[in-house]
């Protein structure tokens, strides 16, 4: 064989491998796919992983994924019915089940995010326009459990009965959302708010309405412990002076006995004899000279008083 021939025959082999190629595809379990021809859809969705052929270089393939998707909303402001104003981030999650319809309508996924936008959040908005704000952020009307001084509040909030409630509320948002995404070749799987707040005017008010109201409380609480105090001060000053006056009561009832006891031991003494009882004089007058007289003390006494009594008989010896 010549060497033009070889050529010949290896780029018709090269050819035929890219025909090949070109022609087959492989769809794993994971994409569906569609198969256009000039830019028109030709034949069936293509559903089922493995293997398959189209025609080469005139045909092409769109793949789609087969997966739940997500949706992430934009947070919007948005007014409640009763003229509430919040911020409302929501989220989604859809599939696409009709890969042709999905393509016919909205090309691809950027595309699908787009519609998804427009639609969600104008259902949502509506929803919520419709509705009183307690609706959006309690699911029942289970009683609230509140700390002691918030009984005002609790009464406030228990007359604000639900009847819908968060959850009812977001499947009525997928009931009207889902008919608008069908025809489209998209499902609805779910829609939840991802966050609720009020928007920032409203929010300084709020918070400037807890604090207050925490304040209040906390005024309360002081008040009431600042009488607790006064009355256990009181209640132990009053104690106080109840234990002191009995001890002073006892001490002198003690002081009483033990002076009267003296007292009859001294007189006992000094009607024993006379001279037991002139000593007995003779101790309680250096007693009294003890107590009354010290070292820098000067007296000017008659020498015929009692009280230098003892003193002429000491100096007279």
């Amino acid at each position: 064989m010549n060497k033009p021939t070889s050529m010949i025959i290896g780029a018709i082999v090269i050819l035929g491998l890219i025909v090949l190629f070109s022609a087959t595809f492989i769809v794993d379990e994971t994409e569906q796919a569609i198969i256009t021809q000039f830019g028109k859809p030709v034949g069936d969705p293509i559903v089922e992983p493995g293997f398959h052929f189209k025609t080469p270089i005139i045909q092409k393939v769109h793949f789609f994924d087969k997966r739940f998707l997500a949706w992430d909303g934009d947070p919007n402001q948005i007014p409640t019915k009763d003229k509430r104003f919040i911020w409302v981030d929501s989220y989604a999650r859809w599939r696409i089940v009709d890969p042709l319809l999905f393509f016919q309508r909205v090309r691809d996924e950027r595309g699908a995010q787009t519609r998804l936008d427009d639609i969600l959040d104008g259902s949502t908005r509506n929803a919520i326009a419709n509705n009183n704000l307690v609706e959006i952020v309690r699911s029942t009307n289970r009683e609230l459990e509140v700390g002691e001084g918030l009984e005002e509040i609790k009464e406030t909030e228990i007359s604000l009965r639900i009847k819908l409630g968060r959850e009812k509320l977001t499947r009525l948002i997928i009931e009207a959302a889902s008919p608008r995404l069908q025809v489209l070749g998209i499902e609805l799987l779910d829609l939840r708010f991802k966050r609720i707040n009020y928007v920032e005017e409203v929010q300084k008010k709020i918070y400037e309405r807890m604090i207050t109201e925490r304040k209040r409380i906390a005024d309360k609480y002081r008040s009431e412990g600042q009488g607790e105090s006064a009355k256990i001060i009181g209640d132990r000053e009053r104690d106080l002076k109840k234990i002191q006056s009995e001890a002073y009561r006892t001490a002198q009832e003690l002081k009483g006995k033990a002076d009267a006891e003296a007292t009859a031991i001294y007189a006992r003494a000094y009607n024993q004899n006379n001279e037991s009882r002139d000593f007995y004089q003779f101790l309680k007058t250096m007693e009294t000279y003890k107590t009354t007289l010290s070292e820098k003390d000067w007296l000017i006494l008659s020498t015929k008083g009692d009280f230098f009594k003892f003193l002429q008989l000491q100096s007279g010896r």
